[in-house]
């Protein structure tokens, strides 16, 4: 690692840790919130924060009641405007493209590079919003990375904050309340040869494990699970 990336980790570590102490006193002002099960998540080494997902401030509450740095995969769009990729980045954002299975294993290259570094990551298992209420079908991508890593998974769940920011809206409604609880950690059993992963995948107890993750996540967030995907949806009514 160069001299250069080391400095810029450096202002980004501390742009993380000054947000934070500025943000965590008016979250706690403007909005009623309630965590559950912090204990849960562990003091340090690398794990996986896998979360339910239906409003843009989720990735604000959550890593403002975790004491560590939280590190999130992001939409890559967030970070083409140069007017905000800086507040991205500054809050632990990676930017990933979404789309081909190419694309897809290259967010999952990425999600281990960070917890090889002994990050904490947050991952929506749902892959987008839910615009419905539910808790959906996770993709297994999750399960890959507790089993390649040999790191262990802890489920949330996340309510009220679509009632603070709904889908659309750019303001953040105070006075609501957000409820964060967290699980006992989950983990799949490790790859017997980490450079060769994919030698023994079983796909199907990824699933098995995905969908259970999924159905503890419906449980600590209180919202109902359906075993189907998110809808797809256009690109304009997905932008906000």
């Amino acid at each position: 690692m160069g001299n250069a990336e080391h400095v810029q980790r450096y202002r980004l570590f501390v742009a993380y840790w000054l947000l934070k102490v500025v943000l965590t006193p008016p979250f706690h002002l403007l909005w009623r919130v309630r965590v559950e099960g912090r204990e849960y998540v562990p003091g340090d080494g690398p794990a996986v924060l896998a979360a339910n997902h239906q409003s843009f401030c989720d990735s604000l509450f959550l890593p403002l009641v975790v004491p560590r740095k939280v590190t999130f995969l992001a939409k890559a769009e967030y970070f083409d405007s140069p007017k905000t990729a800086w507040f991205f980045r500054a809050v632990g954002q990676i930017p990933i493209r979404r789309g081909s299975g190419k694309e897809a294993e290259r967010a999952l290259e990425t999600a281990a590079s960070a917890l090889d570094e002994g990050r904490l990551v947050a991952i929506y298992p749902e892959g987008t919003r839910s615009l419905d209420g539910l808790v959906h079908r996770g993709r297994t991508g999750v399960a890959r990375l507790s089993r390649e890593c040999g790191v262990p998974v802890v489920p949330v769940g996340i309510h009220g904050t679509v009632d603070v920011q709904p889908v659309g809206k750019r303001l953040m409604r105070p006075g609501k309340t957000v409820v964060v609880k967290f699980g006992p950690p989950m983990r799949m059993t490790p790859a017997t040869d980490r450079a060769h992963p994919l030698a023994d995948h079983d796909h199907r107890e990824c699933r098995e494990f995905t969908d259970t993750l999924m159905h503890e996540i419906s449980r600590l967030s209180g919202q109902p699970y359906v075993d189907e995907y998110v809808p797809k949806r256009s690109s304009t009514s997905s932008a906000a």
